[in-house]
């Protein structure tokens, strides 16, 4: 056996032990020729045979991680065609009664609509926070008044330079976190009775948003793994007068997709020759899993009709309450609105998010959580595959932290909510994500709370509750 091929089933070994479990990161090339003595051509090709039989997978500028215990089995989410009739939306009162039981710590919190803030540095959050409080100018909180801290909005800048976007420093407004920015496009770009084209199925802010202010929604069908289907919304552009469109280009919440870039393109292209405006909500774009990270549809924006949402919450300080659009034609608008609304947002937490961002540690701090959330989907899909019954389809996303799992039709998700609440398990039922509550046989699970016990454990509770049609006996009732 030549020195490669007994690297090779060394790491076999400990894969299949799960002294490195799925998802986990393999010991860089460098480590590893240190520990066994050998060049790195040897090492790489040790991973060149364990990539071959399926067992880990390269990551550009990342290096090797574990691959899934075996290959996911189930199917994915079959593609739904809601009708394309438009109508007002009713789904807050669902939406509030089904959050409320993400409140308890007590509930395992796989309805959560948050990673857990375990995974954020608040130290260094909180460390910078004192810092720029203690050198803050007051004369330069006028400074962070609409469109915001000029300093964070060059960062900005040059971050989206970085995702294949020309944005100018003043063509970017901070807000109070993305769905104030998703809010205020809405307000700008729509008038109360108007309609306004959503996925399906779709976030359940975006239709919350929509009732609040006197909407009309039509649902557009999307693919489970390309995203929303351009040529079905042509057809809805044809006969229904769309004044926007609110879409989530990657990673969508709920069903993970992220949409190639030839789709972002064509669908870009589509809405200019309607001149209709796409309110871009991609919150989740730094927390891709696997591949580069996504261009967004804003790439593509030649008229300025791409209004482009994002926000810090997701993936560096939930509680600090950061967002951004990048408003393209509509920037007066917004300015003006949140100007009559919110005013601005808070100059502490903007100058704070500038003190961490010039240490440097972001990019740092995000390859960490990437790696974190990748291990935890892994479990989680592997634990889906083992406990749930049979005809369960699953999405296979490569970003954010949410599992779509549509499972058979005699489920009620609703009625599963309920019992799994019960039962300290919590669970977003399908019905949230649709203006006319359909998917009423499917789930959005968070698997953005790194514990492996209750990840294993939670699954394993919906398992048995599906199973038996009953909430299981807890140890103190057994």
């Amino acid at each position: 056996m030549k020195h490669y091929e007994r690297i090779a089933e060394e790491l076999t070994r400990l894969i299949e032990s799960r002294s490195f479990p799925p998802g986990a990161r393999m010991p860089s090339v460098r480590g590893l020729s240190r520990a066994h003595t050998a060049s790195p051509g040897t090492v790489l090709r040790a991973y060149a045979l364990l990539e071959d039989r399926g067992l880990i997978a390269a990551r550009p500028r990342s290096g090797y991680f574990v691959r899934s215990a075996h290959p996911q089995r189930l199917p994915e989410p079959s593609t739904r065609l809601p009708a394309a009739g438009e109508g007002p939306v009713d789904i807050n009162d669902l939406v509030f009664h089904v959050l409320e039981s993400v409140k308890d710590r007590r509930v395992t919190p796989f309805g959560s609509a948050f990673p857990s803030p375990a995974l954020f540095p608040f130290k260094a959050l909180s460390a910078a926070f004192a810092a720029a409080t203690r050198q803050l100018d007051p004369a330069r909180t006028v400074e962070s008044l609409p469109p915001g801290n000029p300093v964070l909005r060059g960062w900005l800048s040059r971050r989206y330079l970085e995702s294949g976007c020309v944005v100018e420093p003043d063509d970017i407004v901070i807000t109070s976190g993305a769905l104030e920015a998703l809010n205020l496009c809405l307000q700008a770009v729509t008038q109360p009775g108007d309609i306004v084209a959503v996925e399906s199925p779709a976030f359940y802010g975006a239709l919350q948003a929509i009732e609040t202010l006197g909407l009309h929604a039509v649902e557009v069908p999307t693919d489970p793994r390309y995203g929303v289907d351009v040529d079905a919304l042509a057809r809805i552009l044809q006969t229904h007068p769309i004044r926007a469109c609110w879409f989530m280009t990657s990673f969508q919440n709920p069903l993970g997709f992220q949409m190639p870039d030839d789709n972002k393109r064509a669908l870009v292209a589509l809405l200019a020759r309607h001149d209709v405006p796409l309110i871009e909500d991609d919150v989740y774009a730094e927390l891709y899993l696997r591949g580069p990270r996504p261009t967004p549809a804003k790439a593509f924006d030649r008229k300025g009709l791409v209004l482009h949402c994002a926000s810090f919450s997701k993936s560096l300080a939930p509680g600090f309450r950061v967002g951004w659009v990048a408003p393209g034609r509509f920037r007066r608008q917004i300015t003006r609105r949140q100007l009559t609304t919110t005013l601005a947002t808070t100059a502490p937490t903007q100058w704070a998010i500038v003190e961490y961002l010039r240490h440097g540690g972001f990019d740092r701090h995000l390859r960490g959580l990437r790696q974190t959330l990748m291990q935890q989907q892994c479990l989680m899909s592997d634990a889906i595959e083992r406990h749930f019954p049979v005809g369960t389809r699953l999405s296979r996303t490569s970003g954010g932290y949410f599992l779509w799992v549509e499972l058979p039709e005699a489920v009620d998700a609703l009625d599963l909510h309920r019992r799994a609440t019960e039962a300290g398990v919590s669970v977003s039922p399908g019905p949230m994500f649709s203006a006319k509550r359909h998917y009423t046989n499917c789930l959005r699970l968070n698997y953005g709370h790194p514990d492996p016990e209750a990840i294993a454990s939670g699954v394993q509770c919906l398992g048995a509750l599906l199973a038996r049609g009953q909430v299981p006996a807890t140890p103190a009732d057994a």
